[in-house]
């Protein structure tokens, strides 16, 4: 049994992590998360892996989230603020980024440490989001939360239940994504707003949208019917 529950309303991936990604018309969604996506990331000198917060694995890198990247041939194309573009596997690319960010840095492909900060699969909804603007009064652009998956749907999703996208792809839902000051920075065409991650917290609940794991692979697409199984 299923119940449809509304559509894909978007689809993003981000080839280097931290950075600005792509919005998709489809996607193939592989057990590791969409194809590509973060598949790269900045390392700092350290080993850590560039990320807007520090942690075991991730430094805060001040400014990537002003930096773009989409694939190109496999391997992502990078463009700097001013609009300057190089492939991620060009030594120089790593030599303009580590200027404008002030330290040390290079681009390099995911090996033994995953990318991905909680869950292969990012999905939020548009309840969701309309729930968080009433609470803060004001309209919040979703890319603030960086999804793979957007769902328009007027429903709550319940952690543990299986939603099928399309015809082919089945994601596992798991509990909330933990937010952090990420959602409160600059990034490429949204200026800093401090008003999120308090408000989240305020409510007890400092999570926004759903981790999901993938249960079988295939291919999404925008428009494509969303159904709790």
């Amino acid at each position: 049994m299923s119940a449809t529950i509304g559509t894909v309303a978007l689809l993003a991936r981000y080839p280097v992590k931290s950075m600005a990604g792509e919005y998709l018309s489809e996607a193939t969604v592989e057990r590791r998360g969409l194809a590509g996506d973060r598949g790269w990331a900045v390392y700092t000198a350290d080993g850590g892996i560039g990320s807007g917060k520090t942690t075991r694995r991730f430094r805060r890198v001040d400014g990537l989230l002003d930096w773009r990247s989409e694939l190109a041939d496999g391997v992502p194309v990078v463009e700097a603020p001013g609009g300057v573009r190089g492939r991620a596997d060009d030594p120089a690319t790593g030599a303009l980024l580590s200027s404008a960010v002030g330290r040390p840095v290079t681009l390099r492909p995911e090996a033994e440490i995953p990318h991905h900060d909680e869950s292969p699969v990012h999905v939020v909804t548009t309840a969701g989001l309309r729930a968080l603007e009433r609470l803060l009064g004001t309209s919040v652009d979703v890319a603030r939360f960086r999804p793979n998956v957007v769902l328009e749907t007027e429903c709550d999703l319940e952690v543990g239940r299986e939603l099928r996208l399309g015809d082919e792809v089945v994601l596992r839902l798991g509990p909330g994504m933990p937010r952090c000051v990420m959602v409160d920075l600059p990034q490429r065409d949204l200026p800093c707003d401090g008003r999120i991650l308090k408000a989240l917290g305020e409510v007890g609940d400092p999570t926004f949208g759903l981790q999901a794991s993938v249960r079988r692979s295939g291919t999404v697409r925008v428009g494509d019917p969303a159904a709790l199984l």
